[in-house]
Formats: structure tokens, sequence, C-alpha cells
């Protein structure tokens, strides 16, 4: 954080190193986190891909529900299966517990952020992945795509992948739109050059704080 970030997306693991949702396992993460820096706003993901293959939306659906240590964000990515269930135990507060906003996420190359697939009201913002496997070949018309897509009023996150990541970053902060950037995201500097070895999240986030006016 000391870098500049001011909200954490995190992909809690298990023991293997795989992506998991389990909830002992996200409940550890959260909880690790806000004791490392509190204050500081945290989103998990609910992506399908982080249960056991053969798994199926409902077993999605009742990890996120096992959740105990909630996270103030969750990334529901609207073009999976499940997503509309999915996004009312992630966005509803529970009794006595911290509540979760909903951060409803897609492609925007799947054209799933639209009206015709109305965001749930516990929606804080749409966010939405600039990216085909490589890089996108027009930016500023994919970034119009998706405003005209988010639902009036909804505030939209806009990022980018590989070799979409800078130039998708930069675009996001000359529209001032929110956007992110870390080892999910991107492998290297704005220049091209490798990160370090040490603190790789904290050069990224530096790198992207630089190209703010």
């Amino acid at each position: 954080m000391a870098a500049g970030a001011v909200s954490v997306h995190l992909h809690p693991k298990g023991p293997d190193g795989a992506d998991s949702l389990a909830p002992a396992h996200v409940d550890a993460c959260v909880r690790a986190v806000r004791t490392a820096v509190p204050g500081t706003e945290v989103g998990v993901t609910t992506g399908a891909w982080a249960l056991p293959e053969g798994a199926s939306s409902h077993d999605r659906l009742e990890a996120v529900r096992g959740w105990q240590v909630l996270p103030d964000v969750a990334s529901v990515n609207w073009h999976e299966p499940g997503a509309a269930a999915l996004a009312e135990p992630a966005a509803a507060p529970r009794r006595r517990r911290r509540g979760r906003a909903l951060d409803a996420g897609g492609r925007a190359r799947l054209g799933r952020l639209g009206r015709r697939r109305a965001l749930p009201a516990g929606a804080r913002r749409a966010s939405a992945s600039l990216t085909d496997g490589g890089a996108v070949s027009d930016p500023e018309a994919a970034a119009d795509a998706v405003l005209r897509q988010a639902p009036a009023g909804t505030p939209v996150l806009l990022h980018g992948a590989g070799a979409s990541a800078w130039p998708v970053l930069r675009l996001a902060v000359a529209r001032g739109l929110a956007t992110r950037i870390g080892l999910e995201d991107a492998d290297h500097l704005p220049d091209g050059a490798p990160l370090p070895d040490v603190h790789p999240n904290a050069a990224l986030v530096a790198a992207a704080r630089s190209l703010q006016p």
C-alpha cells in the first residue's frame, strides 16, 4: 500500500497453491490482509475457476455463502454461469457481519455488461477487462463500447491484461476512470522492462501512479 494502492484484489489460495473459494482459505486470507493493512478495501474474486474441477455453480454459491470473514468487495464475473444467483449473497450485508459490495465484471468482448443483463442493485461498479488474450487493436473503441453498455450512473473500472495492460491503464487514467494493475494483469513495466524479483506488485502500482497527471 505504500506504493500508492487504495484497494487490493485477492485470489485466496489453498495449500496446493491453486485459487480457492473455500471458506477456510478465504477467511484466513482476508483476515491476514486486514491485519497487515488495516483500513484498506479488500476485494476477493468469485471466479468459477477457483473451485475444483467439476464443481457446479451451486457449489460456488455454497462456498461464498460460507465465508465468515467478509471482504469489502466481491467480484462477480457476469459472463460466467450462475452469476445472477451468486450476486445476491455476494452483495447482501449480513446481520452482525461486515457487508459486501459487489463488483460486477466481465470481458468487454463478451458483451455481457449491458442492459440485456442488468447489474444487480448491490453492484457498486462495472469492471471491464479489455483483452482478447492479446493486445486490443482499438482500445478507444472498446472503452466506448463498455461505457455505452454499462447502466447509467454505474461507475466503471477499466483494465487490460498482458499486452493490453498498460495501454488500457493509460486510457482509463486519461478518461478519469477507475483502473487496476497487478501480477494478474501485467508481467512488465510500462517501458517493457521486467519486474523486479522483490515486491513486483509494488513496482507495478508505483509505475501506474507515475502515469497519473
